[in-house]
């Protein structure tokens, strides 16, 4: 995980919470526990590393434990390095189905621990995914049928996203295809070039094959597993550029047929591949025992060779959609370096509005304002059909699409079903339980607004900083006085930081991962115009970054930013900070009738003084949009987190949730 990988963890077979252990003649703490440890390992190692690890927690449906397990993400900041998933069996929805109970097993005796009503179970999984999309659910059952290798071990868990089941020790070697680059023209008709498709298929799975013998494990237990089973994943990507390229709606019957046709082509393709491969190099050792071992069978190197992963990252890179997911928006704004803005615009949407005359950077900014056209007069009806968001794609026709993809998968697809906020419980369980009957190996929702702590609402209020929050250093003696530092060391240390010449050495405190904040932009004469951000935490205020125009001292006013920024998180008053720098003045502003400031720190002082009372309040269009907007966790980066694939991506910066 150092190096910002997944995993993931099944914890099915930890004995239940109370559970007797009998070496210690004490009881378990229960797997939830050991959840709680991973989580805060995973902190430890992020923190040194480059990028943020992510982890899989999957709990069987009849572990003792369930019940805690559905609600172990109830409170947002607990287990924040995990996305959990029920793994679910047949007997399971069976019972669902009949509205009849099923047995709950310990996993340490195999003793039957009591039995549970499964629709009531059913229905709490559902009562929390609605609220917060987790947990997610794996038909594990389904997974171990196609599990090529049964001889070798059970499957009880998949990697973070859900996309690739695996054994024990075996790891991912994910590839996806940019299918927006198989659409040709013939005689005017788009299609897709097979021919080409099959290259490239046959190419990638030869690189994929050489990357198991180039990669480097960190344990040689993952290199006996990775090289005796040799699984690949080959996906796809850009499957809604390819649809809106072709002019088909992705919730189509056309679209599914389609699909499937596209993704039993590239399964085919794959395991003629793997075949060929076999011949040259040998087929994978595990292959005696395998399914592939019988005699009507036949030899392939890759016990499996598809998979559809989310690709968040690789799509940014590749410049094409997410996996099989619709398009996310049509039109956003982009921060760049220096806290600029870049308008992004779908390229096949902006060439679609060139050639019909109705591009505008105008139109273009008021489609980035909900992410959406269906409501614009200004959008023809032709293009409003092929171009929806996956907020306007109903929850069914994303089920269907997974499940068109399913079918000539050998692992899995990683998507997320998106429901809007006023979705009911009832629709969450209704998607559920297509899912299944469909066939899908998975299901990840996510219902708008359901993860309010990442809401895009500054609300201006703000706690007072106190004396008493700044940190001051004791002595051994202060430190060794058993109930803490007395009330007349407190008060000297006070005292002696207020009214006397030898300041204490105050540090201010570190910076948060996460801020929320608001921008006012300021005339500032032949300077141009000073953009003022004012972020704040759960304590208030915590930081102001500015960004200045082509004319304006870019040094000076970031220089004075980092200053205020530091004397907040100080514990300097924020009045008296506004009030320091308020009311300065320069020339070049006071001779410019058209400014609305006194100079560059007055207009600082002028956007602390508006979050303090309470005036940054705002509304976002939420009649037919998101209702909330999840914020990168990378350091300045602030762009907007896209669940996509069962993950969550920022476009503006490439950071994946499940990276």
């Amino acid at each position: 995980q150092k190096s910002g990988g997944g995993v993931g963890y099944s914890f099915s077979r930890i004995r239940p919470k109370n559970d007797i252990v009998l070496s210690t003649k004490g009881v378990s703490s229960g797997p939830i526990s050991f959840m709680t440890v991973f989580n805060a390992a995973t902190d430890t190692i992020k923190q040194g590393g480059t990028r943020r690890g992510a982890n899989m927690g999957i709990l069987r449906v009849d572990h003792p434990d369930i019940l805690d397990f559905i609600s172990a993400k109830d409170n947002c900041e607990k287990l924040t390095n995990f996305n959990i998933s029920v793994g679910v069996t047949e007997a399971f929805m069976r019972a669902i189905e009949n509205d009849e109970k099923y047995e709950i097993v310990n996993p340490r005796t195999k003793e039957v621990f009591d039995r549970y009503n499964a629709r009531e179970v059913f229905k709490k999984i559902v009562d929390h995914a609605w609220g917060n999309g987790d947990p997610g659910i794996i038909f594990l059952d389904r997974l171990n049928k196609d599990n090529p290798t049964p001889h070798i071990g059970q499957i009880e868990s998949t990697n973070p996203c859900g996309e690739q089941p695996l054994l024990p020790y075996e790891a991912c070697n994910l590839g996806s295809i940019n299918l927006s680059n198989m659409v040709i023209e013939d005689e005017d008709i788009k299609k897709i070039d097979y021919d080409k498709l099959g290259k490239i298929v046959h190419t990638a799975v030869r690189f994929l094959d050489d990357v198991i013998d180039m990669s480097k494990y960190p344990l040689e237990s993952i290199r006996k597993m990775v090289d005796g089973n040799r699984k690949i994943g080959l996906g796809v990507m850009g499957w809604a550029d390819l649809l809106v390229m072709m002019r088909i709606p992705y919730n189509s019957e056309e679209a599914l047929e389609l699909g499937s046709k596209i993704m039993s082509f590239i399964q085919d393709e794959s395991k003629e591949a793997s075949r060929k491969l076999a011949e040259e190099k040998g087929e994978f050792p595990n292959f005696e025992g395998s399914i592939y071992d019988s005699p009507e069978g036949y030899k392939v190197r890759n016990a499996t060779t598809t998979t559809i992963a989310p690709t968040g990252t690789l799509s940014i890179i590749a410049d094409c959609s997410s996996g099989i997911e619709p398009l996310f928006a049509i039109s956003f704004v982009k921060n760049v370096m220096d806290n600029d803005r870049l308008l992004e615009v779908n390229k096949h949407f902006k060439k679609i509005a060139e050639d019909g005359g109705f591009y505008s950077k105008e139109l273009m900014e008021k489609i980035a304002g909900t992410g959406h056209l269906q409501d614009l007069d200004e959008i023809p009806d032709s293009c409003k059909r092929i171009f929806k968001t996956a907020h306007e794609v109903s929850p069914k026709w994303h089920v269907r699409s997974q499940a068109a993809f399913q079918k000539f998968v050998d692992n899995a697809v990683s998507k997320t079903v998106n429901f809007s906020n006023s979705a009911t419980v009832q629709d969450v369980e209704d998607v559920y339980m297509l899912s299944y009957r469909l066939g899908c190996k998975g299901i990840t929702i996510f219902r708008d607004g359901s993860r309010g702590a990442q809401v895009l609402e500054v609300s201006g209020e703000r706690k007072d900083d106190k004396v008493s929050d700044i940190k001051i250093e004791t002595t051994p003696d202060e430190k060794s006085d058993t109930a803490g530092i007395s009330k007349k060391i407190k008060e000297n240390k006070i005292a002696e930081a207020a009214n006397t010449d030898k300041m204490p050495t105050i540090k201010p405190r570190p910076r948060p991962d996460i801020t929320r904040g608001m921008t006012k932009k300021y005339n500032i004469g032949t300077c141009g115009k000073l953009y003022v951000t004012v972020n704040s935490d759960e304590r208030g205020i915590c930081e102001i970054f500015t960004n200045t125009g082509e004319e304006g001292c870019a040094a000076l006013t970031e220089t004075v930013g980092r200053l205020i920024s530091i004397a907040i998180r100080s514990g300097i008053d924020l009045n008296e900070i506004k009030n320091q720098i308020k009311g300065i003045r320069c020339i070049t502003c006071i001779a410019d009738p058209g400014t609305n400031v006194l100079s560059c720190p007055d207009a600082m002082g002028k956007a602390i003084e508006f979050v303090l009372k309470g005036s940054n309040k705002f509304d976002l269009d939420i009649t037919s949009g998101p209702r909330s907007i999840m914020i990168c966790p990378e350091d300045g980066c602030g762009g907007i987190m896209e669940p996509e694939g069962g993950c969550y991506v920022c476009r503006n910066c490439g950071y994946s949730k499940c990276s």
